[in-house]
């Protein structure tokens, strides 16, 4: 299903102690696996990462969208479904548009890249809104999807991460 591009940041480009501290304010333990390996919990397969519980599987070819991706699931999904979490994050479609929110948003907090440079990766892979791109989707038809965020205490008014996980 992926189709990233050579211009998809990856995780070899980032700064890995910079996004697993990040990760580790949530209580996500990335593990980072040989590239020839198999990808424990990915539900795209390929590169793409992959989630069992709050452990996040990557390699050094998965993009960091996809990284932010699933850990934001781990973030916006009830603590039911989080202890039971393997590979189908599942949830609502006002969930999954909070994900990509909070991907967009969490990507400003690392200093190897920026919303613009998320947004940008995610329509490459293929990431789909009703207004055409991802840019076009968070500045201007999100407001019910930062609402969800504001009410479940991921984010607060201002929109600011607020690092804590739904309830």
């Amino acid at each position: 299903m992926t189709i990233a591009s050579a211009k998809t940041q990856l995780l070899i480009d980032s700064n890995q102690d910079e996004l697993g501290s990040l990760l580790s304010r949530f209580g996500i333990v990335i593990n980072v696996i040989s590239p020839e390996l198999e990808i424990p919990g990915s539900f795209w397969g390929d590169e793409e990462a992959g989630l069992i519980r709050n452990q996040l599987y990557a390699r050094p070819d998965t993009p960091i969208h996809s990284i932010l991706h699933e850990s934001c699931h781990y973030v916006c999904m009830d603590e039911c479904r989080r202890s039971s979490l393997h590979t189908n994050a599942g949830g609502s479609a006002d969930e999954e548009n909070a994900v990509c929110y909070l991907q967009i948003l969490l990507s400003d907090h690392l200093s190897f890249t920026s919303k613009t440079k998320m947004m940008k990766d995610m329509d490459n892979w293929g990431y789909s809104f009703r207004l055409g791109s991802s840019k076009a989707w968070f500045e201007s038809d999100a407001s019910e999807t930062a609402d969800w965020l504001i009410e479940h205490k991921l984010i607060n008014r201002a929109h600011a991460v607020t690092f804590n996980l739904r309830h």
